[in-house]
């Protein structure tokens, strides 16, 4: 370790010793201008025997215990280093060395486990429905889904998957390590957003060294570290696919895609079936959608097609406008049907307008012209016959349909006797 990096470290141990209380926020917001700190803090845990790493961990640990969220994620970030660290020594069998990375992690542990009156967390997931959408898939591209009897009964159900209460640990024994370590992935995991690169490069690296160290693959990789099989769980596995499908998305790619297929290998030897569908499902979405950028700096996301929120009118909308429409149509075209009959039997029926008529208008449509005396006489119908109009306005309704009935029955009358032959001079020469 070069002097100017331990003399970043130890400034930045100093400094926050003598920082008073109202001083915290403001002090959390700085850290992430100290670019050379966070580089010369990697280069303190990756040498076991350094004699800052003590106090750095004391220093870590007193950052996520002030319960600052800014301080509690600049801790995070060496989460995946403290991991390897602590695996690689336990599997070189010199426990000596990791103390204070065991008391740190178990203390990072022992404080997400319980809530700010000491109690138990009892955390809750609500699985998603694949009948909804969401930000990873659209119902209708995964295809049709049978309207079974059980499905209308589980629609608009959520499934709720609870986890806790965790028991509080003193020690690292052989049957609580991986249940910590997995816990502490999910923590690390919820604060994946608020990453560095850095850190998402050493997840990546934590991921691929556990899972082939002792194995063939090895020495495709070309990994000289150590060479003793590391004991994984399913569960451990399925957290560290979780991170690296975040790296792939953002930024990582090539690093990330061979952690993930490191992963897949050591899931098959061992046959964890979690670990295979969560790997394997997230390996074919990632062929299957297209990074919009590869640049570590600017904006990273996947496409995926988001259900539209505004609202649309369809086209076809009925509406009153449009049923008064049809109406008028309907009523046009009936007449035309007529028109067309009686041109085929070779009478002209004259056409009954109900606008455009000289006169006093009537509510039925009719008219009425003057007579010689002064009196309106109503108008004469084709036939040469008198329709009587009724000025009364209760019986104007129905008198007005008994005359409209009895003069299509006549104009109908007349053109089947025109067509057969049958009907009189004086009538066909109207």
């Amino acid at each position: 370790m070069l002097a100017m990096d331990q003399g970043v470290v130890e400034e930045w141990l100093s400094e926050f010793k003598t920082l008073p209380d109202n001083a915290v926020s403001t002090y959390a917001a700085s850290l992430k201008d100290k670019g050379a700190l966070v580089p010369a803090l990697y280069k303190v845990m990756r040498e076991n025997y350094s004699d800052l790493l003590e106090p750095v961990c004391h220093q870590l640990f007193e950052f996520y215990r002030s319960g600052e969220p800014q301080l509690q994620r600049f801790t995070l970030q060496f989460l995946p280093e403290l991991l390897w660290s602590l695996l690689s020594v336990s599997a070189a069998r010199d426990p000596h060395t990791s103390g204070c990375i065991e008391a740190l992690l178990l203390g990072i542990y022992n404080l997400e486990i319980v809530d700010k009156d000491g109690q138990s967390k009892i955390l809750s997931f609500t699985v998603p429905s694949l009948s909804k959408p969401s930000v990873y898939h659209e119902p209708s591209a995964i295809g049709s889904i049978a309207l079974t009897e059980g499905a209308l009964a589980n629609h608009g159900l959520s499934r709720v998957v609870y986890s806790g209460p965790h028991l509080q640990r003193e020690t690292f024994t052989a049957q609580n390590k991986f249940e910590v370590l997995t816990f502490l992935l999910l923590c690390y995991n919820a604060a994946l957003s608020y990453m560095t690169s850095t850190s998402l490069q050493s997840l990546c690296q934590l991921s691929s060294r556990v899972c082939i160290c002792g194995y063939p693959r090895q020495q495709i990789r070309r990994y000289k570290g150590i060479s003793t099989r590391l004991t994984v769980t399913s569960e451990f596995l399925v957290q560290l696919i979780t991170g690296i499908h975040y790296a792939v998305c953002n930024g990582e790619v090539e690093l990330g895609s061979k952690a993930l297929d490191d992963v897949l290998y050591r899931a098959q030897l061992e046959l964890f079936p979690e670990a295979l569908l969560v790997g394997n499902a997230i390996k074919s979405s990632l062929h299957g959608a297209a990074l919009k950028s590869n640049n570590k700096e600017g904006a990273r996301s996947i496409q995926v097609e988001i259900t539209p929120t505004s609202s649309r009118i369809s086209r076809n909308a009925v509406t009153s406008l449009s049923i008064r429409g049809h109406r008028w149509k309907r009523h046009d075209r009936r007449k035309q049907d007529t028109r067309d009959e009686a041109a085929a039997g070779g009478v002209a029926i004259p056409e009954i307008s109900v606008t455009g008529v000289s006169g006093e208008r009537m509510a039925n449509g009719d008219s009425l012209r003057p007579r010689p005396d002064g009196r309106a006489q109503p108008d004469c119908d084709p036939l040469g016959a008198t329709s009587e109009v009724s000025l009364d306005p209760r019986g104007h309704d129905s008198g007005t349909r008994g005359q409209e009935v009895r003069r299509q029955k006549s104009v109908r009358r007349m053109v089947e006797n025109e067509g057969s032959g049958s009907a009189s001079t004086g009538r066909s020469q109207y």
